[in-house]
């Protein structure tokens, strides 16, 4: 089978490289460039962990192939966490990559003890205890980031729709129910979603 090139950019670096037509977008992520944010699960488009940003709309990078995103902009979890030299919102790298951006993206507790390189979003899950094992927490950061693109200030209903997408095994949803409401109050706020934004205030809103 013959390669194809495939010129995309993706968390804002142009990458330009060979495939073939079958490779998904989910393994050139994974594989070719090293960013193991992206998490494969079903590998059939249901549970949302290998959920990306193309163009600003989040896609399931499983069911997408690699050739199909020739001019486009791909955005990960890596993309996603700001560039202050702290670590990523991953526990712990997987590896050295080519551009050296293959943060992990699973756990969004693992950066420094003072919350240091998170966006708010990823601080809010933190803070509201939005995620347990972590494997599905980067594509609720990618799907939530859609969101909040389109609804800057969403119902829970709103919320709950939006990331129905996602499949979670250990939360419940209620605290990334919150973590997502706490990002939209600390944007609205100007400043990180902390203790100021905790569980009382997104359990008061949720209704519990």
């Amino acid at each position: 089978m013959g390669e194809h090139r495939v010129e995309v950019t993706v968390n804002g670096r142009s990458v330009s490289a060979m495939v073939e037509p079958r490779l998904t977008l989910a393994d050139f992520l994974r594989d070719r460039l090293r960013l193991t944010g992206t998490h494969l699960g079903c590998e059939h488009g249901v549970c949302g962990a290998c959920t990306v940003l193309v163009d600003g709309a989040a896609i399931r990078s499983c069911l997408a192939f690699a050739v199909q995103m020739q001019g486009c902009a791909v955005t990960t979890v890596e993309g996603l966490t700001p560039s202050n030299g702290a670590a990523s919102d991953g526990a712990a790298s997987d590896g050295a990559a080519s551009d050296g951006a293959a943060s992990d993206g699973a756990a969004s507790d693992g950066a420094a003890s003072d919350g240091a390189g998170l966006s708010e979003l990823q601080a809010a899950f933190r803070a509201e205890h939005g995620l347990q094992c972590g494997f599905c927490t980067p594509g609720f950061i990618v799907s939530a980031t859609a969101l909040l693109a389109n609804h800057p200030d969403p119902t829970v209903d709103q919320i709950r729709e939006g990331l129905s997408g996602n499949l979670c095994r250990c939360t419940g949803y209620q605290g990334i129910v919150r973590a997502v409401q706490a990002a939209a109050r600390a944007r609205h706020a100007g400043h990180g979603a902390g203790a100021g934004h905790g569980a009382g205030a997104g359990r008061e809103a949720d209704g519990e």
